[in-house]
């Protein structure tokens, strides 16, 4: 169920804040002539991650004194090009944003680019004029996710894989790094389905393929509300243990399933830090471009790291997501 709340651009709750800092002439959130810089950052649909990530945007506003408008699309490509394009005209000094379908976005991107510093976090768009990619490495977290596929079927078998779209850079990605992963281990990738980010579509594609393959040995969930609708799939098949299942992210569905023994592992990204990074980035890019742009990586990636999330270490992975929730 979607959280009204999430998809509003966050201003009514920070902006006493802004208005103190303005009253106090703080120059936090000002650049060099003095001007209140404009940053937003936008994701690409409305599910539980970003409310992690958004809290990580929130930390570097009480830090940097500077507010970031949080824009949530619903996962649709012209919602998020709407936002974007609407930014620019607004006036906007620095956008981080989640690309949907990185190719077919360029040339908004590139618009975005000429008017305002662009950076991109969890989804990237090498080909556009982006200065810097927040977020997972996602070929190394697809390979992460297979090596423990390899784990999960030391004798070979069929296994299906389901995202929003394959287009996303991150979907691409992960997928290609699972499949190279897998590659001489006798595992065959048999069924690859879209849901265009529609939830139910993401249930009743696995139960159509949990119905058409009896043959199947694993599921596996690229995007983070794959996790809840596989493990909601497999529970109402009465498939739990005989179909095993690897996903991403940390969304309560898929932890309540990975408990459950639904699901035997997640690779799970670091949302707080794309949240808190992006925040910072764009904040040093709109008020001193030159400092930040030379400080950089070379590579134009800023890697923020995985980790695998199983039954051995689920307690302890929940107590550090309590605390990134607050």
């Amino acid at each position: 169920m979607r959280n009204r709340t999430s998809r509003m651009t966050v201003v009514s709750r920070f902006a006493p804040v802004l208005v103190a800092m303005v009253l106090a002439g703080c120059q936090g959130g000002k650049d060099e002539s003095g001007k209140i810089v404009k940053l937003a950052f936008v994701t690409n649909n409305t599910s539980e991650f970003w409310k992690i990530a958004s809290n990580g945007v929130h930390k570097y506003e009480r830090e940097g004194k500077v507010q970031v408008d949080i824009k949530m699309p619903n996962g649709k490509t012209e919602e998020q090009n709407q936002i974007l394009e609407n930014l620019v005209s607004q006036g906007y000094d620095a956008i981080a944003v989640s690309v949907i379908a990185p190719k077919d976005q360029v040339p908004v991107l590139n618009r975005t680019a000429d008017k305002a510093r662009l950076i991109t976090f969890d989804s990237d768009a090498p080909d556009a004029k982006r200065l810097l990619y927040i977020g997972t490495i996602n070929y190394e977290a697809g390979k992460t996710l297979g090596q423990r596929i390899v784990e999960l079927l030391p004798k070979g078998g069929k296994m299906a894989v389901f995202v929003g779209f394959f287009s996303a850079d991150n979907a691409a990605q992960r997928l290609k790094g699972v499949a190279d992963a897998v590659a001489g281990h006798g595992i065959e990738i048999v069924e690859k389905r879209e849901d265009q980010t529609d939830r139910a579509k993401a249930r009743s594609n696995v139960e159509d393929i949990l119905n058409a393959r009896q043959d199947l040995s694993l599921v596996c969930g690229l995007w983070s509300y794959n996790g809840p609708a596989i493990a909601a799939a497999l529970e109402g098949a009465g498939k739990q243990g005989k179909v095993l299942a690897a996903v991403f992210d940390e969304e309560d569905g898929t932890l309540n399933g990975i408990k459950a023994g639904t699901i035997s592992a997640t690779v799970v990204q670091r949302p707080f830090e794309m949240g808190y990074r992006s925040a910072k980035w764009m904040h040093r890019l709109a008020t001193d471009f030159e400092k930040a742009r030379a400080e950089i990586p070379a590579s134009g990636i800023e890697d923020t790291g995985v980790e695998v999330i199983d039954q051995k270490n689920l307690d302890d992975f929940q107590r550090r997501l309590a605390e990134w929730k607050k």
